[in-house]
């Protein structure tokens, strides 16, 4: 008998996705990620959860909706991480007309059967103040939905929940060699420390890492039929006084976001460009930096420069190779190679794919495993993620209630244990009389108390993983900051007695 069912190779949101899918189907799952959850493409998305406008002129009708469909499924789902996002669309000049963009947004707001996001209006920018931060040459544009989302935590959130029903969730955990037969057999190495394991059923959901899965550990014939294509963000000091994002058109027919983030700050991106090389080893080139300041000094009043810049980061996408030329041409959709020769374990192979549609991937991932395991029917569209069980609309509420649970808290403070743990925020905070009792303060309003949650619950084991993907506070700290932090989190070396 094989000690699991199911085996996945990669902790980003696809493999989270499908673990807890698969865990809370009644299947043994194993999940093994080489670092920590999300800490590759996930945590360095544009952090949305939409349909993908620009997909329309592809003609790409099929992606975008189920894309936007999964909108509200996800946003009732996970409302404290999730949340409805309005972003204004200026025509630009020689570009795509205004009646273009007006059709299209018409499609955009009924192809997927928007119920509770308002649909698209025209604004008047010289009088709006979302026309404020932008030069006077815009004085109209289009105001239309989608959702923000905390993309680190969505992955941590479903890894959780596979946890919580049974999933064996391994993170600094390298499977380097997969053996097939009847079973899979599968040899880890989790810091130095060798272990061999069984599995029906492996799953290469290794993201960027895809291919070297595929051609060096699981030894498959040829190489694998994936596209790399690097996406880059700048974060700069926050360029409009609202909640609403932009998105702007450029002359290579590319748009741009430019969304609020974190209170004081502007997140600028994405780029999109051919990648060859080591994807635990990307950044921002001087090029795409140089692109996205140029792209919002084209639309703001004032000029973004390189020297604005408090933070960037990159992440490489692993797209099914469909044979595009330019890179922003590679469809988005996931695809899923299964593999079964007679007589040996079957191989799913994962391509692609967006966050907005990691669900959905699940779903159609066990669809092409039923064969092997149990018709089951589908359960996570209906359930929400730890510390969602509330009202999509009941944050507010939910700030209220902390606060009076636990008076002594700041309201920023309240708001982000709230967009975070949500209904859970009780796991973190305890009996907490005081700031006293939730121990030391490193920095922000990080405190022990929520540090010791995220290293006993949620596989935090650096200060890395806790201020860039469990929170975003690694913004606010500074190196003296990092350090004492990291000092916490690194465990003494066992004494060794003399005898």
């Amino acid at each position: 008998m094989a000690d699991f069912d199911l085996a996945i190779i990669g902790g980003g949101i696809n493999g989270a996705g499908l673990a807890r899918d698969a865990a809370g189907r009644g299947l043994r799952v194993l999940l093994v990620e080489q670092g920590d959850l999300a800490s590759g493409t996930s945590s360095a998305s544009t952090k949305l959860i939409h349909g993908g406008l620009r997909y329309l002129e592809h003609g790409a009708f099929l992606l975008v909706r189920e894309a936007l469909k999964e909108r509200e499924v996800l946003l009732r789902n996970a409302p404290h991480i999730i949340r409805p996002l309005r972003f204004l669309l200026p025509p630009q000049p020689k570009m795509r007309s205004p009646l273009l963009l007006r059709l299209g947004l018409f499609i955009y707001d009924h192809l997927g059967g928007r119920r509770i996001l308002p649909p698209t209006q025209t604004v008047d920018l010289i009088h709006n103040p979302l026309g404020t931060p932008l030069k006077r040459a815009y004085t109209t544009g289009f105001l239309y939905s989608d959702c923000w989302v905390d993309d680190s935590r969505l992955v941590v959130l479903n890894a959780l929940d596979a946890a919580e029903r049974g999933a064996s969730i391994r993170t600094h955990t390298r499977c380097v060699r997969a053996e097939r037969n009847e079973l899979w057999r599968l040899v880890l190495n989790a810091r130095g420390r060798r272990e061999v394991v069984t599995a029906r059923a492996l799953v290469n959901a290794a993201g960027p890492w895809v291919g070297f899965v595929s051609e060096t550990v699981v030894r498959l014939p040829g190489p694998a039929r994936v596209r790399l294509v690097k996406g880059s963000h700048i974060v700069v000091k926050r360029l409009f006084d609202h909640d609403t994002g932009y998105i702007f058109q450029n002359p290579d027919r590319r748009v741009v976001f430019a969304l609020p983030f974190e209170r004081d700050f502007t997140l600028i991106g994405t780029t999109d460009e051919n990648f060859q090389g080591d994807p635990a080893d990307v950044s921002p080139s001087g090029a795409e930096i140089a692109y996205l300041c140029d792209t919002a000094s084209r639309y703001f009043r004032t000029p973004v420069t390189p020297d604005d810049i408090v933070h960037a980061f990159a992440g490489v996408r692993a797209l099914f190779d469909d044979g595009s030329k330019r890179p922003e041409d590679v469809t988005r959709d996931y695809h899923l190679a299964f593999d079964k020769p007679f007589g040996q374990a079957p191989l799913l192979t994962v391509y692609g794919g967006k966050i907005t549609t990691y669900r959905r991937l699940a779903e159609a991932a066990m669809t092409k495993l039923s064969d092997i395991f149990p018709p089951t029917r589908p359960w996570t569209a209906q359930t929400p993620l730890p510390g969602g069980d509330f009202p999509y609309d009941g944050v507010d509420a939910q700030i209220e209630k902390a606060r009076r649970a636990w008076p002594f808290l700041e309201a920023s403070h309240a708001g982000r244990l709230v967009r975070a743990y949500g209904t859970r925020i009780g796991d973190v905070l305890g009996m907490a009389e005081n700031y006293e009792a939730l121990g030391t303060r490193f920095g922000a309003d990080l405190t022990e108390a929520e540090v010791r949650y995220l290293m006993q619950k949620e596989w935090a084991a650096d200060a890395e993983d806790v201020l860039w993907r469990r929170t975003k506070l690694g913004l606010r700290f500074n190196e003296i900051e990092r350090a004492a932090l990291q000092r916490f989190m690194t465990p003494l070396p066992a004494l060794k007695v003399v005898t």
